[in-house]
């Protein structure tokens, strides 16, 4: 069974930096794409933004244009660990961050939240000015 738990949110102030970390549980056998999502307060129903995703086992993040440059995603293969290191936060970036999974297709996808079946329940970040 496929488990995925978030820790880390917390409140910080704009310009400072957050780590959240996605534990994984049941993630084995073939290669998983990890992605990390957020929704903000203003997104309606399950709209989330997808914002870095890796493959367990490589090498080669993608991230979103929005936070290309001031968010860094890894892993920890020994921990069953994928991580969102934030930095230069800013006001907007408050939301409720989630981590995903889904089988990996070979690069993992950013266009759609739909395509990861498996979610955690989120960690809420809120950064003030």
């Amino acid at each position: 069974q496929v488990r995925l738990t978030e820790s880390g949110g917390g409140s910080v102030q704009a310009g400072g930096s957050r780590r959240l970390s996605c534990s994984l549980l049941g993630i084995t056998g073939r290669r998983y794409c990890v992605g990390w999502f957020r929704q903000a307060p203003q997104m309606p129903g399950k709209q989330r933004e997808a914002l870095a995703a890796i493959e367990t086992g490589g090498d080669t993040p993608v991230y979103s244009d929005s936070v290309k440059g001031r968010f860094t995603v890894s892993q920890d293969n020994d921990k069953d660990t994928v991580y969102l290191e934030m930095n230069s936060l800013k006001p907007e970036d408050t939301a409720m961050y989630y981590c995903a999974a889904a089988y990996s297709p070979g690069t993992c996808p950013l266009d759609s939240y739909r395509y990861y079946g498996y979610w955690g329940q989120g960690t809420q970040v809120t950064v003030s000015s």
